[in-house]
């Protein structure tokens, strides 16, 4: 049986651009943390790209989440 709604891939593209600001948000605090321990500070453009990369594989994995979830209120 196909399961109906939207797959995989179509909700981790709904959902890439807060994926995105939820890891460069995440990476940037982390990095101020890290300060404290005597890392150089994060630009934040760094950032950005780090969320922009580190986005997929996140955004992936909670899409699959997402998906498992509506197949169980389905069945």
């Amino acid at each position: 049986m196909k399961p109906s709604g939207w797959g995989v891939g179509r909700i981790a593209l709904v959902l890439y651009p807060f994926g995105v600001g939820a890891v460069a948000v995440n990476l940037f605090f982390a990095n101020l943390i890290a300060t404290w321990l005597g890392a150089p500070v994060l630009p934040l453009h760094w950032a950005l790209w780090g969320g922009a990369v580190l986005g997929v594989p996140v955004t992936w994995v909670f899409a699959r989440h997402i998906r498992t979830l509506m197949d169980r209120a389905d069945s």
